[in-house]
């Protein structure tokens, strides 16, 4: 940060980073006052604009405390000073806001904050038991906005004029209230009500707290629709196992796990361990559902997250919702307000259409969703809160481009077909947009398209050019080409395990110019080079491009897509692939899961993987899970949601972890690959030693904490072999991305390991390892391409 020198008549103080909407000019009004200083404080499309005269010494205190002294919510990204010599006399004031080129950020969504639950619980308070009660330092952003700079006249809130009461609140820069666009109370602002949904369809009458009239509903075991802050929630009683079935059979829902919302951390302990990392993310203002080992004395149906052993709670995020629980001393089930694969429901209209079949009542209110914005959820792994979905609370957050990216052009990156996220890539920031789902659902890719031209016009963004993911199929990767022909902008297509890697740089402040880093990149599908599905990979690789040294041994996957829902095709290609169904019925006849397999259509599965009839290789550590679960029974036939195979697996292991002494491990083969220049980890030992496991009945977490702990440990000694050999630069570094380090077993053992070898690890914390990271290292690459492009044309022009 710049220091001040001693100036005749005052200075001029740019603040660019999060600064609007989150009480930065009522800190500096206050400083300035404090301080003794003339001058005005106002935002413009670039931040906050400050212009303050007075002493060169208080001037100097002023601009060192406002680092020291942030709002809350206010994150600074640099502080620009210089002289100003305009007329600067008289009381320090705010005035009014500027336009101008857009260069601020909009701020995430905030939980509501403690000084707003006093006043929702304080029957003396105007905004006693009022769900829209919300102030500087909490309450709806990114969900309200419509537009920047960030004013109440550019949020879905600019319908309501104020009342005396609250314009007075607004006005006074020493109220926490001042400039808060949201603010709100019973006399002048938004409105709960509550319906019957189905065929009456009609509001509760004769009821003066429909909150609480809600409330007695769900303890009554009914489910209710509750408009949330982002999007609807469908709520019951999670105690009660008749309601969450019934809410299970509406919703068409069948296996997928319930987020949970309890009303404190005290109702959150009977069911889990809370440490002080997770109650420090949970009272945070990003709020996020935190996945929890079920581990507390008292246990909820199974029906709430079937054949799981982890429970993923959050606390009250709104005061709507904080006034719904305050007497609710059980969890509820607080999941999105959808039917099965659809995106949460935003619109009332369509609330009442769609949620009808599914809830009995609809707790609703007048103020508009402007942008939908999901729960995030983060999981505590290896020392850190790790974001496993990025959405309410963190986004849009910008994320900070490391060292060499200044020149960076704007530019957008559209991201995945699952877990979708697009990313704005301006001003060395990268802007990164809430989750918004698998855009093989038609709604939800419709959504994604009006957010991705909402992130456009609020954030002025012009991009000089787009990148997509290889895959020519993906719809992100359609709309990207659809985009660039319509603008005549160059298009960039970017590998997909390149961009996973450049995604956890981007995070860890890899600088551009810096050697590259080993990435082992493990998920369940993307394009390679090659024509071929990859999904276990070791890439040497920076920015600029990578180079593929090793990878996990390609087996077919019968059926394509259909492989991806049905585990047992790839549990049988991996057989046959490792042992052949001759010798596995002559070896293992009698273990259950050869009578299984002996049933199926196997000369039609041979017939395509030997005729490579839709059964495309593939080199998936995603598909290798999904094997081993199939071969413990678990998800055989049909996987209800991506990865509940996988998941199933790691709680049937982490089971066995608990009991566990000395971790035993099934063996995998590393040798070079005849037709490839790669080091090639091939499962068959591993499938061999599994069976012989499954003959002698041993037990199936045993099974599977041995697979997770195999796995990892020829993950490291492959990484060890490769730091050895001739294939590569020397490396220092490793990079760990792709959905499957969400597994905690094995992305700990494997950084354990590692780490222990002397290798340092690199890992996604703020930004997720699946595919919701990738647009964000879509960005970086495409940006890294640039400037050395222009570095080159420039070389040439001189």
């Amino acid at each position: 940060m710049n220091s001040v020198a001693p100036v005749s008549r005052g200075i001029e103080v740019r603040l660019r980073g999060r600064v609007q909407g989150v009480g930065f000019r009522p800190l500096l009004w206050r400083l300035a006052h404090q301080l003794g200083l003339a001058g005005e404080v106002f935002n413009d499309g670039e931040g906050v604009l400050l212009r303050v005269s007075g002493e060169p010494a208080r001037i100097a205190a002023l601009v060192d405390r406002i680092a020291r002294e942030l709002p809350p919510l206010a994150r600074v990204d640099a502080i620009e000073t210089r002289a100003y010599d305009g007329a600067l006399v008289g009381e320090f004031c705010i005035i009014e806001s500027a336009g101008g080129a857009v260069r601020t950020e909009v701020a995430p969504d905030a939980a509501l904050c403690a000084a707003c639950a006093v006043e929702l619980r304080d029957c003396s308070d105007r905004h006693f038991r009022y769900p829209f009660t919300s102030c500087t330092h909490c309450g709806p952003r990114l969900t309200i906005v419509t537009a920047i700079p960030y004013d109440r006249g550019r949020t879905t809130l600019a319908p309501w004029a104020l009342c005396p009461d609250c314009a007075a609140e607004y006005r006074d820069p020493r109220d926490r209230r001042f400039h808060a666009e949201a603010i709100a109370c019973p006399a002048c602002g938004p409105q709960a009500s509550l319906i019957e949904l189905g065929a009456r369809a009609r509001p509760i009458a004769g009821t003066a707290d429909v909150v609480a009239q809600a409330a007695d509903f769900v303890r009554d075991g009914a489910i209710v629709a509750v408009k949330g802050i982002g999007s609807y929630h469908l709520c019951c009683d999670a105690s009660n196992a008749s309601a969450v079935s019934h809410l299970r059979a509406r919703k068409r829902r069948q296996t997928k796990p319930f987020a949970l919302m309890a009303r404190d951390l005290d109702v959150i302990r009977r069911y889990c361990t809370v440490g002080a990392e997770a109650h420090r993310a949970l009272t945070s203002a990003r709020a996020p559902i935190v996945l929890f080992e079920a581990d507390g004395a008292d246990r909820l149906p199974q029906a709430v997250a079937p054949g799981l052993a982890t429970l993923g709670f959050m606390l009250p995020t709104t005061p709507l919702h904080f006034l719904l629980l305050s007497d609710i001393g059980v969890p509820l089930v607080m999941t999105s307000g959808n039917i099965a694969d659809e995106p949460p429901i935003v619109d009332d209209e369509k609330a009442r259409e769609q949620l009808a079949g599914i809830a009995d009542y609809a707790l609703i209110h007048n103020r508009e969703i402007a942008n939908r914005v999901d729960d995030s959820v983060v999981r505590f792994m290896d020392g850190k809160c790790r974001v496993l979905r990025r959405a309410r609370g963190f986004a849009p957050e910008a994320i900070k481009l490391p060292a060499g990216f200044a020149a960076a052009p704007s530019l957008t990156a559209l991201g995945s077909e699952l877990k979708s996220t697009f990313c704005l890539l301006q001003d060395g920031k990268a802007i990164l947009s809430q989750h918004q789902g698998d855009l093989e659902n038609e709604a939800t890719f419709d959504d994604y398209r009006k957010n991705f031209a909402l992130f456009r016009r609020l954030f002025a963004h012009e991009a000089v050019a787009l990148v997509i993911d290889s895959h020519p199929e993906y719809l992100s990767s359609k709309l990207g080409e659809a985009e660039a022909e319509k603008n005549a902008l160059p298009l960039l297509r970017v590998q997909h395990h390149h961009a996973h890697v450049a995604a956890c740089l981007a995070e860890n402040g890899h600088q551009l110019e810096a050697p590259p880093v080993l990435g082992i990149v493990l998920d369940g599908l993307g394009l390679g080079d090659d024509g071929t599905i990859w999904g276990g990979e070791f890439l040497l690789a920076d920015y600029r491009g990578y180079h593929r040294l090793a990878r996990l041994k390609p087996v077919a996957m019968p059926g394509g897509a259909r492989a991806v829902r049905e585990p047992w095709r790839n549990l049988y290609a991996h057989l046959a692939a490792s042992i052949g169904f001759d010798v596995l019925m002559q070896a293992f006849g009698e273990v259950e899961l050869v009578g299984y397999l002996k049933e199926k259509p196997r000369l039609l599965i041979e017939s395509m993987i030997a005729k490579r009839l839709n059964a495309p290789l593939a080199s998936s550590c995603g598909r290798l899970f999904d094997a081993v679960a199939a071969a413990l029974g678990i998800c055989r036939e049909r996987q209800g949601y991506e990865g509940e195979a996988a998941i199933g697996l790691e709680t049937l292991a982490q089971s066995a972890r608990r009991r566990s002494g000395t971790p035993a491990s099934y063996p995998f083969a590393v040798s070079r690959s005849p037709d490839h220049d790669l080091i090639e980890i091939d499962p068959a030992p591993m499938w061999s030693a599994l069976l012989c496991d499954l003959k002698e009945h041993v037990a199936a977490p045993a099974i599977a904490l041995k697979f997770h702990y195999g796995l990892a440990e020829v993950l490291v000694e492959t990484t060890r072999k490769l730091a050895r050999s001739e294939m590569a630069p020397e490396f220092v570094a490793v990079a760990l991305s792709g959905g499957c380090f969400q597994n905690r077993i094995l992305f700990e053992a494997v950084a354990e390991k590692l780490r222990a070898a002397e290798f340092a690890v690199l890992t996604h914390a703020e930004v997720p390892a699946n595919d919701g990271g990738l647009a964000l290292g879509q960005a970086v690459i495409g940006a890294a391409r640039l400037i050395i492009t222009g570095r080159e044309n420039a070389k040439e022009g001189t």
